[in-house]
């Protein structure tokens, strides 16, 4: 089977921007097809370009994904996932909602394959009652989702 997401982001190191937004103890997530089988729920996020920073990502990713405009506020952690053939290293910034409205957005790199498929703020007990495997690894780090914005340091996932 022809993976879009392992064909066009596998076998290379991909250096990506993420951004945990809260909302009311909730926590938005973006569900990507393509990564693991069924869905994967994650902050939104996705790859460094050449020449930009860390946290111009964010913002141009927000913007492409949800269709907010955010404000960035702490460098969080940072994590590293090695699942061939998929190596991302992931750095994580607390952001708050500026501006715009929660939609849908498209991955424009993807082009007519789209991985972004929802968007929605998850409660702790919501998130807790996902299968492990459809959320981001860094879930399993924190007992409670809306503490994730405690979290400090590099992770392996």
């Amino acid at each position: 089977m022809n993976n879009p997401v392992h064909t066009h982001f596998g076998n290379q190191v991909r250096v990506r921007a993420c951004g945990i937004c809260l909302q009311a103890d909730k926590i938005l997530l973006a569900n990507h097809q393509g990564v693991v089988p069924g869905n994967f729920w994650a902050p939104p996020g996705g790859g460094i370009q050449f020449n930009e920073t860390a946290q111009q990502c964010i913002l141009r990713e927000f913007e492409e994904e949800t269709g907010l405009q955010v404000t960035i506020k702490d460098f969080l952690f940072s994590c590293e996932l090695i699942r061939n053939p998929l190596h991302a290293i992931e750095l994580f910034f607390q952001v708050e909602v500026a501006g715009g409205s929660l939609k849908l957005g498209r991955d424009p790199e993807m082009g007519n394959h789209q991985i972004i498929s929802g968007l929605k703020y998850f409660s702790r007990v919501e998130i807790k009652a996902m299968p492990e495997e459809e959320l981001h690894g860094i879930f399993k780090i924190v007992q409670n989702p809306a503490k994730i914005v405690d979290l400090r340091g590099y992770f392996k996932l």
